[in-house]
């Protein structure tokens, strides 16, 4: 049974999101909190907290589990685009710049892998 966790409207641009997304996707749950554990990128704490709270709605919805016997994987991680908040700078000759501040919103979904072979048989 998979669990998800989101996160809406992120102060980070998308793109610089998706960088760090692409790492862990199809990674157990123990290297993909190693991997944002140890990546420079600033946007990877909250991807980590997240992925801990994915972690633990799964644990919510199989009671009597345990993550370290479920052979856990991240089986799904995708960022869209979030609301996107338009401001001006001043430029020079009277002139103004257009300032486009991103946002994104961050999914993810767990899932055990022994679920998945049950499911094939």
């Amino acid at each position: 049974m998979e669990a998800v966790a989101k996160l809406n409207n992120h102060p980070t641009s998308p793109r610089k999101m998706r960088l760090v997304v692409d790492n862990i996707r199809g990674l157990d749950v123990e290297k993909a909190l190693n991997v944002l554990r140890f990546t420079s990128k600033s946007c990877a704490r909250p991807l980590e907290k997240l992925l801990l709270s994915a972690i633990a709605n799964w644990e919510n919805k199989n009671e009597g589990a345990r993550v370290e016997n479920s052979n856990l994987y991240v089986k799904a991680a995708f960022v869209d685009a979030g609301r996107t908040l338009k401001r001006f700078q001043p430029a020079p000759f009277g002139r103004a710049y257009r300032i486009r501040k991103r946002s994104n919103h961050i999914t993810i979904i767990v899932d055990s892998r022994d679920a998945d072979k049950k499911e094939e048989n």
